[in-house]
């Protein structure tokens, strides 16, 4: 069995700036790996390039057996591949369901859509009660459930998540953590982008930690607590 994603030799970079350097690592289907490590570690650059948004300077992007490096991101998104990028990506100056029917038109087309959005809703009840609302005037979590609901509705083989309790309060952060738990029992593969370690380690079974662009260990979750105090505790 292929892993959904794989990443050879990856590095990348903004300009003059050099992002990450020689990233290698897997993601098996139905798997759930943390990606950790402080704020600027190149966290978002490595989740950028597993979903097409940056194009690698060198290395290969290889999903589910096909090497895809350099394609545009709606190959990615076509093979299987979702992001719930960082910070609140709605569009605020539309309602919580012309954000929704303006996603999925692009994937389902048209007859699609009221389908999609019901189930949407089904997936995140606090969303409907809010349909009707600009998702500008959303509490922050919500806003975050909405990011989510634009991408989980046609399950993907794999979801990037980057940052997603990035600001939230602990009960939000807990909700959107379960959603992911219940997206994993059904088959989905994880890639989870955090600094707040603590929920990420109990959702995932294997976890690498990031410094300065490059990977500096990777290993199961239970032992990574102790790799960051200990990498820590070294500067």
């Amino acid at each position: 069995m292929n892993p959904i994603l794989t990443l050879e030799s990856v590095s990348a970079n903004y300009g003059p700036f050099n992002a990450i350097f020689d990233v290698s690592f897997s993601v098996n289907p139905g798997e759930a790996v943390a990606l950790l490590g402080a704020n600027g570690v190149g966290k978002t650059s490595v989740a950028r390039v597993a979903s097409g948004l940056i194009t690698p300077s060198s290395g290969k992007t290889i999903v589910d057996g096909v090497d895809i490096t350099g394609a545009r991101p709606h190959r990615f998104v076509q093979a299987g591949v979702a992001h719930a990028v960082e910070g609140r990506s709605v569009f605020a100056s539309l309602t919580v369901e012309e954000n929704l029917r303006l996603s999925f038109q692009r994937v389902f087309g048209r007859s699609g859509v009221p389908t999609a959005i019901e189930k949407a809703f089904s997936e995140f009840p606090a969303l409907e009660r809010r349909r009707d609302q600009l998702a500008g005037k959303l509490s922050g979590g919500e806003q975050r459930m909405l990011s989510l609901a634009r991408v989980l509705v046609e399950a993907p083989k794999l979801l990037i998540a980057d940052e997603l309790s990035l600001g939230l309060a602990p009960v939000i952060v807990k909700k959107i953590y379960d959603q992911l738990a219940r997206l994993r029992a059904n088959g989905t593969a994880l890639l989870i982008v955090e600094q707040q370690v603590g929920h990420a380690l109990k959702l995932c079974e294997r976890a690498i930690i990031l410094e300065h662009g490059r990977i500096v260990w990777a290993g199961p979750s239970n032992q990574a607590t102790e790799r960051l105090a200990m990498r820590f505790t070294e500067k």
